[in-house]
């Protein structure tokens, strides 16, 4: 199955395994799943760790480098992602959130987060 992880589910797999759920853990392990991460996420960490957020602390050029060693694959945004963002409902306000619900939805992948207000947007969203 393709994933696509959410950011924060991507911080806590590279440094804070512990704090991953057993189903999340177990969907990272399996090597039948391929895992991707966005460059929204990146974004997303270089943009609140400038800002000081405690919990994104890490550089994004590391963990950029360590995921694709480890055989993450890395997905881009696209103007079609972007523009999908539109057609969501408002249930959350985070733009970087909304915009991999999006690239889930554009791509038929399924966005794997641990974000309750995330996991209630329709399509191929799962909470773990």
């Amino acid at each position: 199955m393709k994933l696509l992880l959410d950011t924060k589910l991507l911080l806590w797999a590279a440094g804070a395994p512990s704090r991953l759920s057993r189903p999340a853990a177990a969907l990272l392990e399996d090597p039948a799943n391929e895992l991707i991460f966005s460059a929204a996420s990146l974004w997303e960490i270089a943009i609140k760790r400038e800002l000081g957020r405690s919990d994104f602390r890490v550089d994004p050029r590391i963990l950029r480098r360590g995921l694709l060693d480890n055989g993450y694959r890395e997905m881009p945004i696209t103007s079609e992602h972007a523009l999908a963002t539109d057609a969501l409902p408002g249930i959350h306000r985070d733009p970087f959130d909304r915009l991999l619900v999006a690239q889930a939805t554009v791509e038929g992948l399924a966005l794997v987060t641990a974000d309750p207000v995330v996991a209630r947007y329709p399509g191929p969203v799962r909470k773990v």
